[in-house]
């Protein structure tokens, strides 16, 4: 299984235990509020070992997004199945706010949709966006994604939108 992909600006590689920092730092603040924190210290370690653990049992997570000649994550971005999940997910965050703006969560997740599709065979994939999220919500229909009002959410997140996405070539939404 591939375990870097690379756009024109980002690397997005397996997360390593070195960027829970950025990660804590994102899940403790305010800031993450649409993905269900802000998370107590304990909280966003557990989270992080879920992410390093995803990849250990599924063979793929979600990626540690860095910029080109520079190994700091500044989102993570990429497939997610929980084994409680009812559908494949294409997750998102970004975790550097210096980085919000810029285009690099829309480049990253464009690239990891590509890869759910083509390497992993998905047939579908969705986001689960907290109703308040409208960054997210932006992001997802920059990305061509349509709100599937019929679509089912994890239970773990109580009440959220669920944006389908189309395949990369546009076939199935």
């Amino acid at each position: 299984m591939e375990m870097t992909l690379q756009t024109e600006r980002l690397i997005l590689r397996r997360p390593e235990p070195g960027d829970y920092g950025a990660y804590r730092a994102f899940m403790t603040s305010d800031r993450s509020h649409g993905t269900n924190g802000p998370f107590t210290v304990g909280e966003a370690w557990r989270a992080f070992a879920a992410e390093l653990g995803h990849w250990e049992m599924m063979g793929y997570g979600m990626w540690a997004v860095t910029i080109r000649g520079d190994n700091d994550a500044v989102a993570l971005v990429g497939p997610w199945t929980p084994e409680d999940w009812p559908e494949t997910e294409i997750g998102y965050m970004v975790l550097d706010p210096k980085v919000e703006g810029t285009g690099i969560a829309y480049e990253a997740t464009k690239a990891a949709i590509a890869h759910a599709f083509d390497a992993l065979n998905w047939r579908t994939a969705v986001s689960y966006i907290a109703p308040e999220n409208v960054r997210s919500i932006a992001l997802a229909q920059k990305l061509g994604a349509k709100l599937d009002i019929n679509a089912p959410a994890p239970a773990a997140y109580g009440a959220c939108l669920v944006y389908r996405h189309p395949d990369p070539e546009g076939q199935r939404l």
